[in-house]
């Protein structure tokens, strides 16, 4: 085997690098700074939701990633290839926020332009198929003029998807929907996910970001406040307890499982392993208090995107 056929060989064994790879983007609008200094990336088949108040930057992040605008610095790579080359783009998928559909076109006749656009053939079939996964098979004919702001959001999903697209990038895919084709869209970046598409989400809906994101980027003022995994920025698990007769030898021996907070009746304990509760209830019995409830829990992802933002400081950068 030639040095050559090795190189190439070993090129073909590596592993793909990540779907998205974003270093120091930074962009200004005159005295505004839009973004600043933002790093992320986006795995393959994971999916990563961009959070963050208005105003934060994310749009302008999703726009300098897909090479609509152009950042005063920074580097980006999609799919492997420099964002700034067109064949990048070539297998990604877009939703944006505000979009527009002609209306005289149905929505076969949409999907087919855009095939079109994207320079592949996709089969009749598969098109349809496409409009089938977003709940439009039976309006495939009508003038999408005809539809509802929920029903073009659908649109708008099966354009992002026709192209058989390996990343995908999806902003404020929910905002028409329902609570139904909320659940539809969960659903799909789920299959979406086990199939190693790579998915960019920009939601507001933190509840649907929580329930679908292996990974959170929590943008503001421009820069990133936190990333991480959801156990990550979500951290130690809390256990609510009420419990009466509670003396000095039970308060010391509930400071030692963890931080506490405590309001009557109620107290609130910051634990890294449930497994130590059993033994903590036997303990706080057998020192006389009675446990009238144990309740485990977890902060919510919103709860934490508030602490975060008006802390304006994360340790999980």
């Amino acid at each position: 085997m030639s040095s050559l056929e090795a190189a190439q060989r070993l090129v073909t064994e590596l592993a793909p690098g990540p779907a998205v790879w974003c270093s120091g983007l930074r962009k200004r609008y005159r005295s505004r700074v839009a973004v600043d200094d933002v790093s992320c990336t986006v795995g393959r088949g994971e999916v990563v939701g961009l959070l963050g108040p208005n105003g934060a930057g994310k749009t302008t992040v999703i726009k300098i990633l897909l090479g609509l605008v152009r950042p005063d610095s920074g580097e980006v790579l999609l799919l492997g290839r420099p964002g700034r080359d067109p064949k990048a783009r070539a297998r990604v998928g877009y939703l944006p926020e505000l979009f527009r559909y002609q209306p005289w076109l149905t929505a076969a006749e949409v999907l087919a332009l855009h095939v079109r656009l994207a320079g592949i053939a996709v089969p009749t079939a598969e098109r349809h198929e496409c409009l089938g996964l977003v709940g439009l098979a039976d309006r495939a004919g009508d003038r999408v003029g005809g539809f509802s702001k929920g029903m073009q959001q659908r649109l708008g999903l099966a354009v992002a998807l026709v192209a058989r697209p390996d990343l995908v990038i999806l902003d404020e895919p929910t905002s028409a929907l329902d609570p139904l084709g909320r659940a539809d869209v969960r659903d799909l970046l789920l299959s979406l996910k086990e199939r190693g598409v790579a998915v960019l989400l920009n939601s507001h809906l933190i509840g649907e970001v929580e329930r679908v994101c292996d990974r959170v980027v929590i943008l503001d003022k421009g820069r990133v406040a936190a990333s991480g995994t959801l156990a990550e920025l979500l951290g130690q698990r809390e256990l609510r307890l009420r419990l009466s007769a509670v003396d000095a030898a039970a308060s010391a021996r509930l400071a030692a499982a963890g931080a506490v907070t405590n309001e009557g009746e109620a107290y609130t304990i910051a634990v890294d392993d449930l497994d130590l509760v059993p033994e903590l209830v036997a303990d706080l019995v057998g020192l006389g208090v009675r446990v009238h409830s144990v309740e485990p829990a977890r902060i919510s992802l919103e709860e934490r995107l508030l602490d975060i933002l008006r802390t304006g400081t994360e340790e999980h950068r």
